[in-house]
């Protein structure tokens, strides 16, 4: 077995915190049944509490330990899209501590995809609670080169795992009165998800009491201040460029410096443009430009989600009172 996997077992197995790959985006893990390991993430993070967490699982038969009611359409979506890029949204058993959902009656679960984190939770005796493994409101990291800049310091292991395939957050479904509600759009399109089970309603927003992680308006976002554009020529037409950095689906303007834009397809393909979204975010924002501005994508397929990450990161505050929050958080851990 893989030597970095043992270390990463001893050390969840400890109650310490380890930054895992999945095929979404990295992630900052504990064992989801120990509150003491969940109070480290949100302290690493600086995450409001009432933010909750993704639970990883290591198989679809796992998922009646740490779920119950499981409606008949969210076995069916289990059984069609795990393992993969899908959290579902259902009541959990009482073996969830509350600080992993928020104080909320229910638990998101989803299994993944990347085999380095199958082997892993095949190695342990619990879930993981896994959010991205960045401070609170930043970019999501998607290769430990990312992580390591950013928490490095804080945790005392990134296990490898490349460069992940999806590069976007899991797609959340949730369920009221049975019926499935998508409360954030993801690295599976809504249509992938409307052709297996019919029309699905969408609920993708909210203010401080997000019924899922990635519901906030501010979210995902850079440093540098972000603007979403759907017409680049006639921003470059009217306006200064010298310091601006520019993320691109299209081809590159020739009246742009070629230091200053990331194409992050070379032939518009959505699923290379979501691989590659937050590495060009987080290049973009090392360079250090007065202001960035991102190119819409097309409204289709995961072009939809990822306009979603581009709208919250042009985000300039958010939904709540962040400081006030924190103060929560630390009380919270100390007590």
């Amino acid at each position: 077995m893989n030597k970095e996997i043992l270390k990463a077992t001893a050390l969840l197995n400890d109650g310490k915190v380890v930054a895992i790959p999945t095929e979404t985006v990295y992630g900052l893990a504990a064992n989801a049944f120990d509150e003491k390991a969940i109070e480290q993430i949100f302290q690493i993070k600086q995450r409001p509490l009432f933010n909750p967490l993704i639970v990883h699982i290591k198989s679809i038969d796992y998922l009646d330990t740490i779920a119950q009611q499981i409606p008949p359409i969210a076995q069916q979506l289990a059984n069609e899209f795990w393992p993969g890029a899908l959290t579902l949204i259902l009541p959990k058993k009482s073996i969830i501590p509350s600080i992993v959902t928020a104080g909320k009656d229910t638990v998101g679960i989803r299994m993944p995809s990347h085999p380095i984190a199958l082997e892993l939770l095949n190695q342990l005796d619990f879930p993981l609670a896994a959010p991205s493994a960045n401070p609170f409101g930043y970019i999501s990291p998607t290769t430990s080169e990312h992580v390591k800049k950013q928490l490095g310091n804080k945790i005392p292991m990134i296990l490898e795992g490349g460069a992940c395939a999806k590069g976007i957050e899991s797609t959340i479904i949730g369920f009221e009165d049975n019926e499935p509600i998508l409360y954030r759009v993801g690295a599976i399109s809504k249509e992938a998800i409307e052709s297996f089970i019919g029309k699905i309603k969408v609920k993708s927003k909210a203010s401080a009491t997000p019924e899922a992680p990635g519901m906030l308006s501010k979210h995902y976002s850079p440093k540098t201040k972000l603007i979403v554009s759907e017409n680049i020529p006639e921003y470059i037409k009217n306006n200064n460029v010298e310091n601006t950095g520019f993320l691109l689906f299209s081809n590159t303007p020739d009246s742009i410096p070629i230091h200053n834009c990331i194409l992050v397809t070379k032939n518009k393909n959505l699923d290379e443009a979501a691989h590659n979204l937050y590495a060009s975010l987080h290049e973009l924002d090392e360079r250090k430009f007065d202001l960035i501005i991102a190119e819409k994508f097309p409204e289709y397929g995961i072009g939809s989600s990822l306009n979603d990450r581009l709208y919250r990161a042009q985000e300039t505050h958010f939904d709540f009172d962040y400081p006030t929050e924190l103060l929560k958080i630390n009380k919270t851990i100390k007590q």
